[in-house]
């Protein structure tokens, strides 16, 4: 069985009650609000690797403030042809202040809109749970850098 390590950065950036979120669009073309963020390139730092991808996906221009934690979520991905394989994402979250930029889509990526919404309607969005991981991570800044969501893929 293939075993298989994705490492990404991702931001927490709240500004006047509001969180940044950009819409990810999966291959089946469902549409999932998440925190801005993405692979971390061969050789980059995931500070630099956040900070770039908010700037792909949201046109801003951002700085880290904090290290927020970290999330690992395993997932057993089924092949066409042949034994399928584990996947394994580790998550770097921090906190993060928009400095610059403005705000438009992701021209020919993996999100075509990024928006600000307000904390108190993130539960009603259609979203994948890095966006409560990254939200409780924010809240309460656990020591260990890590909280509990449960078992299974948190998307």
């Amino acid at each position: 069985m293939k075993q298989q390590l994705r490492v990404a950065a991702y931001a927490v950036c709240i500004r006047d009650g509001q969180i940044l979120l950009a819409r990810w669009v999966a291959r089946d073309g469902t549409k999932r609000w998440t925190l801005p963020g993405g692979g971390m390139d061969h050789g980059e730092h995931p500070v630099d690797t956040v900070v770039r991808e908010v700037g792909e996906e949201t046109g801003y221009t951002a700085e880290v403030t904090a290290l927020l934690g970290l999330d690992s979520m395993t997932t057993r991905k089924p092949r066409k042809l042949g034994p399928g394989g584990d996947f394994q994402s580790l998550r770097v979250v921090y906190e993060g202040r928009i400095t610059g930029g403005e705000l438009r889509p992701e021209p020919d990526g993996s999100t075509d809109l990024a928006a600000w919404h307000p904390l108190d309607a993130v539960a009603g969005l259609d979203r994948v749970a890095l966006v409560d991981i990254g939200l409780e991570l924010w809240r309460e800044r656990p020591a260990a850098g890590r909280v509990d969501a449960g078992e299974g893929t948190h998307g």
